[in-house]
């Protein structure tokens, strides 16, 4: 059996926790900011969790995470 190539786009963009589920940075947080609300802003900074719908995905692309 051949070894499995981890997929680098998700491998940098996905980390795993301690319990094994992913988590990820929230989108919208580059550009255009002017707009957005202080809380908006600060409650984006936060990780966001993969949902479990996408885990099984998110898990093939990295194998050995």
């Amino acid at each position: 059996m051949p070894k499995l190539k981890t997929k680098k786009a998700a491998a940098k963009r996905f980390k795993i926790t301690g319990t094994g589920k992913f988590k990820h940075k929230k989108a919208n947080k580059t550009h255009i900011l002017t707009k957005k609300s202080p809380k908006r802003k600060m409650n984006l900074r936060k990780m966001g969790m993969v949902d479990k719908t996408n885990e099984a995905a998110v898990r093939q692309m990295m194998p050995y995470a």
